[in-house]
């Protein structure tokens, strides 16, 4: 197996540990397996091979031949080898299934937390790649872990019944053995570049297709069907020649293994060729399961490149943000920043205006920590928001932004983004303050009711509201709002402020507000101008 890099290795031995006891099971009964197996089949050519001489020696040497004790051992042979490969693959893939079960919420939660830089880099395809393709290729680090028991059983075993028909053939099965892990060890370093690329080639494969897909609506009214069709055949091809490539470097390890178990055969043949018949084709069969006992560690090796290229992309994913201390006691929710001259406390309304493209959004983004912080541009509890941890930071906000995102769940679901615990009663309150819950009551599934794909069952105004009931939802000292009224027209506009006045006034909650409406800038105690400064400096008009 590869060297892993932490923090993903971090990750893998503890999943390892906690699986301990299953991988154990997995191990022995591959072990178990392996044995049977050259057992059953070394012996079955004994008891041919035998057979067939008695027969031929004629009725005295037939009747006197012992048929059912070595049929007796090859059915119990048989049997345990069929019931130690089911134990293996249940406990084996039960305890990868766990493990990998285990580790995708670690690693979602890693990207939620992780610097917005390296966050914000990620195309949403490309995210999903990483949490299900490349955490389900790493896989292999857990069901090929029995690998090396198995060709330590099989080794052992081949050898043994070998020596029935002399020491020598023992030792050229052992040769043989050993000639094949070697070579497959070099091949393997060999395909590994190959999977590695192929690994990455479907990850972005992948992420084309969800930018694609994204984009149909306008695709198809422009007429570009055919160039995105084209687009998504131009990653598929390279990924299928990359996956072609890596297939063709990996078959040579299995010409290898046949060349490898003939020769092994025919040596064992010379080698044992003053022995009875029988332990000659005892000791041939032992040689070819012998070598095909190393199979599960040649496959381990073959996939070894694509595990490598994984654990490095899942590892960019994990990797924590070093830059942000931790702090001691619970953080200050009150706000400084130039732009607004003073220090501006929960209970307090702050609305923000200015012309499109001014950077209204990326000023409350970079204060949530959405975006990459300036030092020194938002003051948090008197501490640079730049340098604190983003945990804390964002736990300070309930955040509504201007692009809604839903997820493709219930409204329940995506009630419980912002509030997990939050009961039926008090997801009801969200909606019913956002104006939404007359639109969900009239559904038969009521807060079970589907919203589709990023909300596609619901119109622009509903998403709206939904993403309003949400925030509502967080129990947070601020409230962000950006363009919250965008989509609504005037009557459900003024019924959504109406109600946002009133939760304002019983919830104590400070609001940031981002609008170029005068409904929503009319709560608003005080209004700042994002960009003005800079026009001024350009001598332009505010």
């Amino acid at each position: 197996m590869s060297r892993l890099i932490s923090p993903v290795a971090a990750m893998v031995a503890a999943q390892r540990r906690a699986q301990s006891l299953r991988l154990f099971v997995a191990a022995v009964a591959g072990a178990v397996v392996s044995a049977a197996a050259v057992a059953l089949l070394g012996l079955s050519g004994w008891f041919i091979t035998g057979a067939a001489m008695a027969g031929a020696a004629g009725s005295a040497a037939a009747h006197a031949f012992n048929y059912m004790l070595p049929s007796a051992f090859i059915r119990l042979l048989a049997i345990v080898r069929t019931g130690s490969r089911y134990v293996e693959r249940v406990a084996g893939h039960e305890a990868a299934l766990k493990a990998l079960g285990a580790m995708r919420p670690q690693l979602f939660r890693a990207l939620a937390a992780g610097a917005p830089d390296r966050v914000l880099g990620l195309a949403a395809g490309e995210a999903s790649s990483r949490l299900v393709e490349d955490v389900e290729t790493i896989q292999t680090l857990f069901v090929r872990l029995s690998s090396p028991w198995s060709l330590g059983a099989g080794a052992v075993m081949a050898a043994g019944m070998a020596a029935l028909a002399g020491p020598m053939a023992a030792v050229v099965i052992l040769i043989g053995m050993g000639a094949s892990a070697v070579l497959a060890v070099r091949i393997g370093r060999r395909v590994a570049p190959a999977a590695r690329e192929a690994q990455e080639a479907a990850g972005d494969y992948k992420a084309r297709l969800a930018a694609l897909a994204a984009s149909t609506a306008e695709l198809r009214a422009y007429g570009l069907t055919d160039w995105a069709m084209g687009e998504a055949a131009e990653a598929g091809d390279r990924l299928d020649r990359l996956r072609s490539e890596a297939a063709r470097r990996g078959a040579v390890s299995v010409v290898w293994q046949a060349v490898t178990t003939g020769v092994t055969v025919a040596m064992v043949v010379v080698a044992a060729r003053d022995a009875h018949p029988a332990l000659v084709a005892l000791a041939a069969l032992a040689a070819v399961t012998g070598i095909e006992a190393a199979a599960g560690m040649v496959n381990a090796l073959r996939d070894n490149g694509a595990a490598e290229g994984a654990v490095v992309r899942l590892d960019a994913l994990a990797k924590p943000d070093q830059a942000r201390p931790t702090i001691t006691g619970t953080l200050s929710p009150v706000l400084q920043t130039g732009l607004f001259g003073k220090t501006a406390t929960p209970s307090q309304r702050i609305g923000l205006i200015g012309p499109s493209g001014c950077g209204k959004t990326s000023l409350i983004e970079r204060l949530l920590g959405l975006r990459s912080q300036k030092p020194g541009e938002w003051l948090v509890g008197g501490q640079d928001a730049a340098r604190l941890p983003l945990a804390d930071l964002r736990g300070l906000f309930a955040y509504s932004a201007q692009d809604v995102r839903l997820i493709d769940g219930s409204v329940r679901e995506n009630l419980r983004l912002a509030a997990p615990d939050a009961s039926d009663a008090e997801m009801w309150a969200a909606l019913d303050d956002a104006g939404l819950s007359c639109r969900v009551r009239v559904s038969p599934k009521g807060l079970n009711m589907p919203v589709g794909p990023n909300g596609a069952r619901l119109s622009g105004g509903e998403r709206r509201r939904l993403s309003l009931a949400r925030a509502y939802l967080r129990d947070a000292p601020w409230l962000v709002l950006d363009e919250p009224t965008e989509g609504l027209d005037g009557p459900m506009e003024a019924q959504v402020l109406e109600r946002l006045e009133r939760r304002l006034a019983r919830t104590a909650q400070g609001l940031i507000l981002v609008s170029h409406r005068p409904g929503p800038l009319a709560l608003c105690e005080q209004v700042h101008g994002v960009g003005e400064r800079r026009r001024a400096r350009r001598g332009e008009t505010v």
